[in-house]
C-alpha cells in the first residue's frame, strides 16, 4: 500500500524536468463528480455517502472494515475516469520508471514476484509483461499526473490533517498481484473497473504500525468475503489482513488505493513532544539536573530505586501536562506533514502574491488556512547561552506535487523547511493567532506593539500568498 518514503540518501525525481499532468476538463472535472468539494468534510462525506461521517468514525474508524455498495451509474462513470488503461499508455511517454514509479509484480506461491526491468518503462514492453504473466501493474502515486486525484487527496489530507497517498492497481483476469499482507495504514479501496475478490482477515496486530507479509497457513478463514465492482468503495484499518484477485470472467480490474494516517498515533505523538518537555523540564527542575547513581551505566540492569526515581520523575511531568502548565511542542509531526503534502489544488502558480498589497487600515483575511501550520522553536543556528524560542509559519503553498509521497533526503527536507516558511519573534504569535481565528481583520488590529510590526508582519504572509486584501 502507499506510503511516503524514509529513505534518508535518496532525492526521487519524476523525471530530468517537470512533466504535465494529465488534464480533464473543468466541465469533465465538475459537472460529473459525485463528489462535492466545497470543503474538506463535504468532500470526505460524499466520498462514503451513503454512509454518514459521524457513524463513520464512530464504528468502523480503526475498528472494522467497511463494503459500501453502489448502484449509481453516475458514481461507476466517475470512478472510471479517475484512471483508464488509455492514461497509462500516454503517461508511459512521460519518463515512467520502474520501481520509482511502476511495479510489475504477481503473487506466485504465497510469495510476490517482481518482474520489473529496468529504467524507463516502454508501453508496448509493460503490455507484454502483463500479459505473458498474467501480472499486476502498480502504479505509484497517480495524483502526481493526474489532476483530479491531486484535487481529491488535496482536500482529504485538509480533512484528516495527514499525508493521503495512493496506488493504482491494474490486474487481469483470474490473477493476483500480492500474497495476503496487512499494512501500516487506513485503506480506502475505489473500484474504477471490472471486479475484484476481496478476501480480509482478523489482524494478528491490530492497527500495526509496519507492513508485514502473511502466510496462507497462519490467517485462518476470511472475516469478510467480498466482490467490489465499479463505483464501490471497501474501507479496512491498518492491521487488517488481506488479498485480492480478479476473478474469472473479468477481462481486467482496476483499482484505486488510498491510504493515510501512517505514523499517526498517539505514541508516535509522544516520541514528538517527550524530548521537548523533557527537556523544558529539566531547565525547571533541579532534581533532573542531579547527577545518576555512580557506576549505573556499568550495572546488568537499572534497580528498583532507579525505577522508582525515574518514574516519580514522569509522574510529576505528567501531572504538568495535565494541568496545561506547559505547552505540547510537536513540532517534528508538524513539519513532517507540511513539507511532505500536496500544495493547493490549483491550475496556476503561486508564485507571487496577488492583489493589493496590505496597509494598516485594510481588512485582511488569512488565505489557505489549512495548508498553514505554526511553530514555537528554538532560534536556529543560535549563538546566545539561552536558548531563543521564535515562531515559525509554515505552509505548503511551494511544495512540489510531482514530488509526493515519494521520499526526500534529510538535506531536501532542511532546505525546503527554510524555503517554505516565515521566521517571527515570539512576540507575534498572539498576532498571528488572531488571525488564524477571525474571519477577517484589519490590520491596525493585530496585537503587536507598533504599527510599523502590524504592517511588517500583514507584508510578509502577503508575499508568501498567505494573506489577501478584502
Amino acid at each position: 500500500m502507499p506510503k511516503k518514503s524514509k529513505t534518508p540518501s535518496v532525492k526521487r525525481r519524476i523525471a530530468d524536468q517537470e512533466q504535465p499532468a494529465v488534464k480533464r476538463s473543468k466541465e469533465e472535472q465538475s459537472d460529473t463528480s459525485p463528489l462535492c468539494f466545497q470543503s474538506p468534510a463535504t468532500l470526505f462525506e460524499s466520498l462514503i455517502q451513503p454512509m454518514g461521517t459521524d457513524r463513520f468514525f464512530s464504528e468502523y474508524w480503526e475498528k472494522k472494515p467497511l463494503h459500501l455498495q453502489r448502484s449509481d451509474p453516475g458514481t461507476a462513470s466517475y470512478y472510471q475516469s479517475l484512471f483508464q488503461l488509455c492514461d497509462l499508455q500516454s503517461l508511459c511517454s512521460q519518463g515512467l520508471e520502474y520501481y520509482r514509479d511502476i511495479n510489475v509484480v504477481r503473487c506466485v506461491n504465497g510469495k510476490k514476484k517482481l518482474l520489473n526491468k529496468e529504467g524507463r518503462v516502454k508501453h508496448s514492453v509493460l503490455n507484454k509483461i502483463m500479459s505473458q504473466n498474467k501480472a499486476t501493474v502498480q502504479y505509484h502515486q497517480p495524483q502526481r499526473f493526474k489532476d483530479e486525484l491531486w484535487r481529491i487527496q488535496e482536500k482529504l489530507e485538509c480533512f484528516f490533517g495527514a499525508l493521503v497517498g495512493s496506488n493504482i492497481y491494474i490486474t487481469p483476469e483470474e490473477s493476483q498481484g500480492l500474497p495476503p499482507h496487512y499494512d501500516d495504514v487506513e485503506v480506502f479501496i475505489l473500484q474504477l473497473q471490472g471486479q475484484k475478490h476481496w478476501r480480509l482477515y482478523n489482524p494478528t496486530v491490530p492497527l500495526a504500525a509496519e507492513y508485514s507479509v502473511q502466510s496462507e497457513d497462519s490467517i485462518g478463514i476470511p472475516t469478510h468475503d467480498i466482490i467490489l465492482k465499479a463505483g464501490d468503495l471497501l474501507y479496512f484499518p491498518r492491521g487488517t489482513i488481506h488479498q485480492a484477485r480478479t476473478p474469472a470472467g473479468v477481462n481486467c480490474s482496476i483499482h484505486l488505493t488510498l491510504s493515510t494516517y501512517q505514523r499517526m498515533s498517539w505514541g508516535d505523538l509522544l516520541l514528538d513532544v517527550f524530548p521537548s518537555l523533557l527537556c523544558g523540564r529539566s531547565r525547571r527542575e533541579v532534581s533532573l539536573r542531579e547527577g545518576m547513581a555512580r557506576r549505573l551505566l556499568l550495572s546488568s540492569s537499572a534497580g528498583l530505586h532507579t525505577n522508582q526515581r525515574l518514574a516519580a520523575s514522569l509522574r510529576a511531568l505528567a501531572d504538568e501536562m495535565e494541568t496545561g502548565a506547559q505547552d505540547l511542542g510537536f513540532t517534528h509531526m508538524k513539519r513532517d506533514f507540511i513539507m511532505n503534502r500536496l500544495p493547493p489544488y490549483c491550475q496556476q502558480q503561486l508564485s507571487s502574491p496577488s492583489g493589493k498589497s496590505p496597509a494598516l487600515e485594510d481588512t485582511v483575511i488569512l488565505t489557505f488556512k489549512d495548508h498553514v501550520v505554526i511553530t514555537v522553536e528554538p532560534r536556529p543556528q543560535s549563538t546566545d547561552d539561552a536558548t531563543e524560542l521564535v515562531v515559525f509559519v509554515l505552509h505548503s503553498l511551494k511544495n512540489q506535487r510531482e514530488g509526493h509521497m515519494m521520499g526526500d533526503s534529510c538535506d531536501d527536507q532542511e532546505e525546503r523547511s527554510i524555503s517554505t516558511g516565515l521566521q517571527f519573534p515570539l512576540s507575534y504569535l498572539q498576532a498571528l493567532g488572531q488571525l488564524q481565528l477571525a474571519e477577517q481583520l484589519v490590520v491596525a488590529q493585530l496585537q503587536l506593539p507598533t504599527q510599523e510590526d502590524k504592517l511588517n508582519l500583514a507584508l510578509a504572509l502577503w508575499s508568501e500568498n498567505l494573506l489577501r486584501v478584502l
